[in-house]
């Protein structure tokens, strides 16, 4: 009896996999909601232990994102087996109640974002860590900023798979904020802590402001693309 060509299959679920955005977005989702949760429970756990402000309202920021994430992944596992027009009403509905969590999210980041201007963040590691940091930060930035121009290029009109892109970008804003913050803490000079407290505050406005941009930018789009199926495509 013949041995089926295993490499050949390796090789023709290689192509498919290339070739399709949903499942890499899902996979992806599925890595993320695993470290965005341990990422809540680990926050959650300092906050409440040290009576830490900057945990536990950090710690608040990744629930709502893994409740976010958690929800786009439920609902497209049970729109597998549906109709088209079956799919688009449960992800219009999953979309109506995490837009918002992505309100929530938003003024969830005010105080972590607020204590980390004026250095409240607590930081107790030296500069190796902060560097091993700095490139699971620019990893992180990179492949949600690949994720965000594949979605233009190759427009899938999920509004959730949108969605889900426009949180990765979020959460990586929000890593180039918290990264930052730890250097200049990790890195201060007495005779520097005026100028680095002004950029602090300055940077941490301009990337709160983007934040709230992008999130209005996907609610309106969201909401006129579930109103009108294949109106916005972007």
């Amino acid at each position: 009896m013949k041995k089926p060509d295993q490499p050949g299959k390796f090789r023709i679920f290689g192509k498919s996999w290339k070739k399709d955005d949903f499942c890499k977005a899902m996979a992806g989702a599925a890595v993320s909601f695993g470290a965005t949760s341990l990422f809540a429970l680990y926050h959650g756990y300092l906050g409440i232990c040290y009576s830490s402000g900057w945990h536990k309202s950090i710690g608040v920021f990744y629930f709502l994102l893994t409740a976010i994430r958690g929800m786009i992944l439920l609902t497209e596992k049970g729109n597998l087996e549906l109709s088209g027009e079956k799919q688009h009403f449960r992800r219009y509905r999953t979309f109506r109640i995490s837009a918002i969590l992505l309100l929530m999210l938003d003024l969830a980041l005010m105080p972590p974002i607020a204590l980390m201007a004026v250095f409240a963040k607590p930081v107790n590691f030296g500069l190796i860590p902060a560097i091993a940091m700095a490139a699971y930060t620019t990893c992180k930035t990179t492949m949600a900023s690949i994720h965000v121009r594949r979605q233009k290029r190759r427009p899938t009109g999920n509004i959730l798979i949108a969605e889900l892109r426009t949180v990765n970008f979020i959460d990586a804003l929000v890593s180039i904020l918290t990264l930052q913050n730890t250097l200049i803490m990790v890195n201060e000079a007495k005779d520097s802590a005026h100028d680095m407290g002004f950029l602090s505050i300055v940077t941490s406005a301009g990337i709160y402001a983007a934040i709230a941009g992008i999130t209005i930018r996907m609610l309106w789009k969201g909401l006129k693309q579930a109103r009108y199926p294949g109106a916005i495509q972007s």
